[in-house]
């Protein structure tokens, strides 16, 4: 199988994509991965969340200015949509995603 670009990965068609920007050594992204978890278990088949290594994908990172991380960005039908940095909690998560679920 092709690796897809980001720009594929966040198209999605007809499904929003939470792109969780991190990095390994990074423990605020550690405190994020099961927050993620639980956000995209309650939204199986309707939300596609991405894990996207910053120090691997850096073209991705300044594309989208990320200067932070962790940093969160939903993206719906390939445009960002929403954007938040640093550990959020899953009920905040959820909020921002219903604009996009409903």
């Amino acid at each position: 199988m092709a690796k897809k670009s980001f720009s594929e990965l966040i198209s999605s068609p007809g499904m929003p994509v939470l792109v969780d920007f991190y990095a390994d050594w990074c423990g605020p992204c550690k405190t994020m991965a099961p927050i993620l978890e639980q956000v995209a278990a309650q939204h199986q088949g309707k939300l596609k969340v991405i894990k996207i290594d910053v120090d691997r994908n850096q073209a991705a990172a300044q594309q989208f200015r990320v200067q932070s991380i962790p940093t969160l960005i939903l993206f719906h039908k390939g445009q960002p949509v929403w954007r938040q940095a640093g550990v959020v909690p899953a009920n905040q998560v959820n909020q921002a995603l219903q604009c996009v679920l409903s």
